[in-house]
């Protein structure tokens, strides 16, 4: 018997705020954490930049990201599916 193994790697999900580079996309990811003194909640965020082979991934898609190998120096993170369509305007 196979199981499935359950994936070691982390996926994000976010908004694309830049889709200007070639095969790459910029992605915020906005979470919110309990600080650690005063016990408030704030909300913390990261960009990452993350690999779409077919520029697919448009400017305020939400989408979710997968870790990889890197690809460049700044780029650890495959786009991996869509979430929510940006709406259009």
């Amino acid at each position: 018997m196979t199981e499935a193994k359950p994936s070691l790697k982390r996926t994000l999900v976010g908004k694309v705020v830049s889709d200007k580079r070639a095969k790459t996309v910029t992605v915020l990811i906005e979470r919110r954490v309990k600080h650690e003194l005063y016990g408030k909640i704030v909300g913390r965020s990261s960009k990452y930049h993350a690999h779409d082979e077919k520029g697919e991934f448009k400017l305020g898609d939400t989408i979710e990201i997968t870790e990889s190998r890197p690809i460049s120096k700044t780029k650890n993170w495959v786009a991996t599916r869509l979430v929510q369509k940006a709406p259009e305007l």
